[in-house]
């Protein structure tokens, strides 16, 4: 009988928590959306033992961060920083395009400078796959190095990322790391060497989170690694390294960050998402919505539709490249902690089934779609259907465009988001939806057989994981943008 009363009392701790929802500053309508308040942990702590045993969602969420240096030239200091943590053998990572300019000639002269042993690898793959994963691999398992430097985008810091954390288990066997139920997703119980990561593109935030995607090439989609033991020791925010980004990849890697900020804001609050982890080193990575990373995602979703249009349009705007290579910061906080959803999850399979287009601007040798082009793609028709399940905050997205909140039904909150999100991507050159990589209806079971494995970011959903043939739906609206 105490226990029922016990138990009683906790879900009318619960109830008045849903109700008194509006009351909390990052979550001021009074929707589905709800966290504790502090007169409401007090509660908690009283009946915290029935309502561990009485509920299967999480109660907790983490906040995890890279250290983050920002600073024009601020990559010069990288040599003092691998003497400060007595590094003897340094591994540093780029790609093709990158091995010869600025950014990787300033991490050399620094590391030279400073007399840092180190070895070069400079074949990264652009978009990267497994196999491009294995050969990075081998080549650190080969070296064995004890820290790790990345120069690049997302590739490349997912790639070293990748080999730094199998460098350090010899034993493993490649999917055992990798999320399910592609791979086993095992937990990462070692601690892996020092990283630091040196982004050149304002775009994935990798040098913030501990998630390293890569295309599965016998699926023909992209999964990846998800684990806070990833996250880079330290972020070289350099605004001097993305001034050699041609237009379209401003464009692209601008639009990761849009989608970053959106989805993560719009999440699956951290207390709704289940089961609940049996050991704390099980919380995934992307833990759902939350009161801190709500403040990163909202910020930097203002700070992208105030700066990337004009990095796009004017190359020489240092002022709009510099915030833009913030706001990805800011959103890799964001959602390196809460996650993403449907965007992200539908975009692989779009990239991994791609066989004929490639982006302007891409100087490779393979057919792409740049991982924020087809995260984009689909972010009208996204939001259109998961706006019915949180309509406030697609209102707060949606003024975070222009919008008169004021003058949003939450009936028409989703239209009207997704409406300034057509104009956003059109004014960028966007191209119009998925018929213009040439995707047609006949692609769609193919394209939804991709994206139902990506349960890890699709059940973040604000109304959960949707079914197929909503994500079909999703598809199908996303033929066409314009």
């Amino acid at each position: 009988m105490a226990a029922a009363a016990s138990r009683s009392k906790v879900l009318g701790v619960l109830g008045r928590l849903q109700s008194g929802a509006s009351s909390c500053p990052c979550h001021s309508h009074a929707h589905s959306h709800f966290h504790p308040t502090a007169g409401t942990f007090n509660s908690l702590l009283k009946y915290g033992r029935n309502y561990v045993q009485a509920q299967d969602t999480d109660y907790a969420f983490e906040m995890a961060a890279s250290n983050i240096r920002f600073g024009a030239g601020v990559t010069s200091e990288i040599g003092q920083d691998l003497n400060n943590i007595k590094a003897t053998k340094v591994a540093v990572f780029t790609d093709s395009n990158l091995v010869n300019l600025h950014p990787v000639k300033a991490v050399i002269e620094s590391l030279e400078r400073n007399k840092v042993n180190y070895v070069l690898y400079d074949t990264v793959r652009v978009e990267p796959t497994d196999t491009s994963f294995k050969s990075a691999i081998d080549f650190a398992r080969k070296h064995n190095p004890d820290a790790f430097v990345a120069v690049g985008g997302g590739s490349v810091m997912d790639t070293t990322k990748a080999a730094s954390l199998y460098s350090s288990h010899p034993e493993a066997d490649f999917l055992d790391f990798v999320n399910a139920p592609i791979g086993k997703g095992l937990p990462i119980r070692k601690q892996l060497k020092p990283l630091i990561a040196v982004p050149t593109t304002a775009g994935t935030g990798s040098e913030t989170t501990g998630t390293a995607i890569f295309d599965y090439e016998p699926l023909h989609t992209k999964t990846g690694i998800a684990h806070r033991a990833l996250k880079p020791m330290l972020g070289i925010v350099d605004p001097l390294n993305t001034r050699s980004m041609p237009a379209q990849v401003h464009a692209a890697s601008g639009l990761d960050v849009l989608c970053h900020s959106l989805e993560s804001y719009t999440a699956l609050p951290f207390n709704q998402r289940s089961p609940r982890p049996k050991d704390p080193i099980e919380r995934p990575a992307y833990q759902g919505s939350n009161p801190i990373s709500d403040v990163w995602s909202l910020h930097a979703l203002r700070m992208v539709v105030e700066y990337l249009p004009r990095a796009y349009k004017d190359p020489s705007d240092f002022e709009a490249q510099s915030q833009m290579l913030l706001a990805a910061t800011f959103a890799g906080i964001g959602f390196g902690n809460a996650g993403v959803h449907m965007c992200h999850g539908l975009s692989y399979p779009i990239s991994g089934l791609n066989k004929t287009y490639k982006h302007p601007g891409y100087n490779v040798d393979h057919a792409i779609v740049p991982h924020g082009v087809s995260v984009a793609l689909t972010a009208p028709a996204v939001f259109r259907f998961t706006s019915a399940s949180c309509p406030d905050r697609h209102i707060d997205a949606a003024a975070a465009f222009g919008a008169d909140p004021a003058h949003i039904k939450e009936s028409m909150a989703g239209e009207v988001l997704a409406e300034k999100l057509t104009r956003f991507l059109e004014d960028l050159d966007v191209p119009n939806g998925l018929g213009a990589l040439g995707f047609d209806s006949s692609h769609i079971p193919a394209l939804v057989e991709g994206a139902l494995p990506q349960h890890r970011v699709t059940k973040l959903a604000p109304a959960g994981e949707p079914a197929a043939e909503e994500i079909a739906k999703v598809f199908e609206n996303s033929l066409s943008n314009y």
